[in-house]
């Protein structure tokens, strides 16, 4: 195999496929990045048998090949080459030699028909989305994901189409986020996990573009993420993911509208006196037209006020502060409505279309704080 491409367009693709390959394995071929000039196009993938993502990248194929060779080195070596083209080019003992200018390397190879290729994924049915939405749609949920394997489903995200309506839901036992955007073209009702890790990764290699497309096509086990001459496939994580319906309600005593970025940064000012993993909460006393916030701890104390309006009752509750910051931050409106209906019931934040809803545990404090 020979081949020629810029080293801006190698480092590119390699990057992209990076994110797929594993931190450890038993399995040494994984360890690998495969470039595939068998056809008319020069192809990299990576695998981990979990996620597995594939990019095409421009260059002149001079000798048609492929060669698997070790992902750490390989992107150490290309990233660190001059600005120029770069020639790959390997002989039948599988040694692979990178030149560019006056820089050669050689390195071993493995053989590229070792490499677990991409699953080729019979699609049941596909939705399109634009790049934008689909990174925006992960930003406002992916961080109410557990990080713990111990419940291997809240460590992916609900990807559910009913009556033609994507809604994400993401949950760790403490809140819910959901975000709810309608599609274009008719498509069948469908329900499946994706893993957290997936659209991760996913959302760091979409450009974020508003014109361009992602086709998403799925099957009972997999998922296939499509753009811009990159394929994305992830196993989905099997089992029935919890009724997030049952755990909604239109009811509450108390509303109320807020400036957001007035309340966003009075929390985050009030978490200045917490220590890393102190588990303070921030006491919300909501009166007529006022929200007053408290926080103590060993270094201090802190009360600010912050206008309302509000409808209902007054009611002091409190929240773990972070929750609140990581729900607020990934929301654009200026004003935000929260629904409350007494200390021990979660406060629900979310716009007259529910086209996001963010749920917020409260959290047990004394009320002499």
């Amino acid at each position: 195999m020979k081949i020629v491409c810029n080293k801006s367009d190698l480092v590119k693709g390699v990057n992209i496929v990076s994110k797929a390959v594993p931190g450890k394995t038993t399995m040494p071929i994984l360890e690998c990045i495969l470039i595939d000039a068998t056809t008319d196009i020069i192809k990299l993938t990576a695998n981990d048998m979990e996620l597995g993502i594939q990019t095409e990248i421009a260059g002149e194929i001079i000798d048609r090949g492929m060669i698997a060779i070790d992902a750490k080195i390989f992107s150490e070596i290309v990233r660190k080459l001059p600005d120029n083209e770069v020639s790959i080019e390997t002989d039948d003992r599988l040694q692979t030699t990178i030149v560019c200018e006056k820089a050669k390397f050689d390195i071993s190879g493995k053989p590229g028909n070792e490499f677990a290729y991409l699953p080729i994924i019979e699609k049941d049915d596909s939705i399109a989305i634009s790049q934008f939405t689909l990174k925006e749609i992960i930003r406002q949920t992916i961080f109410s994901i557990a990080d713990t394997e111990s419940n291997k489903l809240m460590t992916g995200e609900l990807f559910e189409i009913k009556d033609n309506v994507l809604r994400v839901a993401s949950l760790d036992g403490h809140r819910i986020s959901i975000r709810k955007i309608e599609l274009k073209n008719p498509v069948s009702d469908y329900k499946m996990v994706v893993p957290g890790k997936t659209l991760i990764e996913i959302s760091k290699i979409l450009s974020g573009e508003a014109e361009s497309m992602v086709e998403i096509s799925y099957t009972n086990n997999h998922i296939v993420f499509e753009f811009d001459n990159t394929i994305v496939v992830s196993r989905l994580i099997e089992g029935e993911y919890f009724k997030i319906d049952q755990m909604l309600s239109s009811d509450y005593d108390t509303k109320v509208r807020i400036n957001k970025k007035e309340f966003l940064n009075c929390i985050d000012r009030a978490t200045l006196l917490i220590k890393e993993g102190d588990k303070k909460p921030i006491i919300i006393d909501i009166q007529d037209e006022m929200m007053e916030l408290k926080i103590k701890s060993q270094i201090g104390s802190m009360n600010e006020e912050i206008m309302i309006s509000k409808d209902g009752k007054d009611l002091l509750i409190g929240f773990n502060p972070k929750f609140l910051i990581d729900a607020l931050r990934v929301i654009d409106d200026e004003e935000v409505t929260l629904y409350l209906m007494n200390a021990k019931a979660p406060c629900f934040i979310k716009d007259e279309t529910e086209s996001y809803i963010y749920l917020i545990l409260p959290v047990n404090f004394n009320a002499n704080v």
